[in-house]
């Protein structure tokens, strides 16, 4: 389920030094994602993949360190859309929501990295189908898993 759109903005924020965090809990169906995406990417492109799981707090320093340009944080949200569809979310559309996921709010963990770092940050944000403990990821999402994975590692700079 490609999606031209948001894969032109995606391709067009993941220049210079960029540090993809994906964030979720493997088991746990869909929230599985950002892990899932990391893992896949990492060796494959320039960025520095962390797979973040759900304490993305703890990582904070490593990114700070790596002086990042760009910082993408991956995640399954509940968006309103079909399972498997994504979003690429601005600074603002993260601080003005009510995303909450994990063991930090979105908000407390960008407005950290914002004051710390000079970095444009994002969220690619995916439709979980559900996030039952001990579910398999959805059809929908590892379909997405598949697509973004593999334009991810063709169009990132190497």
């Amino acid at each position: 389920m490609p999606q031209p759109q948001q894969e032109k903005l995606l391709k067009s924020i993941i220049n210079g030094r960029t540090v993809i965090v994906g964030v979720g809990n493997v088991l746990r169906g869909d929230d599985g994602f950002g892990p899932a995406l990391v893992a896949r990417l990492a060796g494959e492109t320039h960025a520095l993949c962390i797979d973040a799981g759900t304490t993305p707090e703890n990582y904070l320093g490593t990114i700070v360190q790596a002086r990042p340009d760009t910082i993408l944080i991956v995640d399954a949200v509940h968006l309103g859309s079909p399972p498997g569809q994504y979003e690429i979310l601005s600074t603002s559309d993260l601080l003005n929501t009510g995303f909450a996921t994990h063991d930090i709010a979105p908000r407390l963990f960008v407005e950290y990295l914002e004051r710390e770092t000079e970095a444009r940050i994002y969220m690619l944000a995916v439709q979980p189908q559900h996030l039952d403990f001990g579910a398999e990821m959805s059809a929908g999402v590892k379909a997405t898993l598949d697509v973004l994975s593999t334009f991810l590692i063709a169009e990132a700079p190497k």
